[in-house]
């Protein structure tokens, strides 16, 4: 997992500049001793040392024995926190909640999914549910005596970048719903036992889609096609909804207020009415339920992730058979969605497409139809043909990088954290 590294600060934030300089360096390339430390970012092997004995101190870093490969005489390894504190990812969808809790290296250290369909179901009644599965991983997680650093929230809408509220959910027919209030209210208590020094937690939210994007951007091991990671990606994600993330030079493109990716929302044919209040949507002819519709299958909320004998498993199964109903929705679907993504391509000059959530199991069908749509559409494809790659985070991405957003924060910023700790 890397994160961000710049070089030392000459001004008055400069302890909590070189902290997250130093913190940083070992995020980024790995366990390192103090002397590599120092010559990596410039700074003295004293402020080294002092930076590093906060660290520890603060468990963000762990001393792991003498590095027997460094030349001269060795010095102790340091890594990041094994024992340091962790992020909570909670993903509130159409048919499942989620959480997941990740440590600073970005590892999975606990996991729950609930299926069901939350159409039409009371506001209040699926955030006391999601509260409840939040409760639980801040359990889970005080029990294993790792802080929690805090809390960010995947939905799939309009998030008020600004104000933190879920403008629109179209799906769930939500509209203006302060959800981090909610879980403040039914989970706080949970969450401060559970965080460093008992202070109140630090809870965001976000769309479930740009943060599926930063979970690829993060873990999900592509290369740039050119030796590198890859860093500049639209992220296309299907479940019931579309979206899509993008990712530009590492950073998240979200727009002026967090509204950009609604590609599922984008006119792609005359065609049914939305939740949205429009018609002929992507979503409508590309989404889960209209490729099992299409398939000849009902469409049965809740088991579309990592249930092989749910619906999506019986596409799979279906399409991998042979049989032409199953492989023509795909295709169909595949084809639709292309047309779309092409629209995206041709104003964001992106030259990469990440094939996420059910579009994943899906791609042994639904790719060559998504790649000829943008041969054919996008017009710098003459040139430099774009990549169509498959996520191998499925249905957990959103949900995993909602938590990996938390623990990059404390890596960009382990001084704002050190703040809330008792020993800051």
């Amino acid at each position: 997992m890397s994160a961000p590294r710049t070089s030392p600060a000459r001004q008055t934030s400069l302890r909590e500049h070189n902290l997250a300089l130093v913190l940083g360096e070992v995020a980024d390339r790995g366990p390192a001793t103090r002397a590599r430390i120092a010559a990596a970012t410039g700074l003295t092997k004293a402020t080294v040392s002092s930076l590093v004995d906060t660290l520890v101190a603060a468990r963000l870093l762990d001393e792991r024995g003498l590095d027997a490969g460094a030349v001269g005489r060795p010095g102790q390894s340091l890594g990041l926190g094994a024992r340091g504190p962790v992020g909570i990812g909670l993903e509130v969808n159409v048919d499942y909640l989620a959480t997941c809790t990740v440590g600073l290296a970005g590892s999975v250290v606990g996991r729950e999914v609930v299926t069901g369909d939350l159409r039409g179901v009371d506001v209040e009644a699926v955030l006391a549910r999601a509260a409840g599965l939040l409760r639980r991983a801040a359990d889970g997680a005080r029990e294993a005596g790792v802080p929690v650093a805090g809390v960010a929230v995947a939905v799939p809408g309009l998030v008020d970048s600004a104000d933190q509220v879920l403008r629109l959910a179209p799906n769930l027919g939500w509209r203006d719903v302060d959800v981090l209030a909610h879980l403040r209210r039914l989970a706080g208590a949970a969450l401060t036992a559970a965080s460093p020094g008992g202070a109140h937690p630090d809870l965001r939210l976000g769309n479930e889609a740009d943060l599926g994007a930063l979970a690829e951007l993060w873990c999900g091991g592509h290369d740039d096609g050119a030796g590198g990671r890859l860093d500049t990606f639209v992220h296309v994600s299907g479940e019931i909804g579309v979206g899509a993330g993008l990712v530009l030079d590492g950073r998240p493109l979200t727009g002026r207020r967090g509204f950009s990716g609604e590609i599922g929302h984008l006119t792609v044919a005359d065609g049914p009415d939305c939740a949205c209040g429009s018609s002929g949507c992507l979503e409508r002819l590309a989404g889960q339920e209209a490729i099992l519709r299409r398939a000849g299958l009902a469409s049965e909320p809740g088991t579309a992730i990592g249930r092989p004998e749910g619906p999506l498993g019986e596409l799979v199964a279906r399409a991998a058979a042979g049989r032409p109903d199953a492989v023509e929705a795909v295709e169909a679907a595949g084809t639709v969605l292309g047309r779309g993504i092409s629209a995206i391509l041709n104003l964001v000059d992106v030259g990469t497409v990440v094939l996420g959530g059910i579009y994943a199991p899906l791609s042994p069908w639904l790719r060559g139809p998504v790649e000829r749509e943008l041969a054919r559409r996008v017009l710098a494809a003459p040139w430099e043909p774009p990549r169509v790659l498959v996520s191998g985070l499925g249905g957990e991405a959103a949900v995993r990088g909602a938590a990996l957003s938390v623990v990059r924060t404390v890596i960009a910023d382990p001084a704002a954290y050190l703040a809330r700790t008792p020993a800051g």
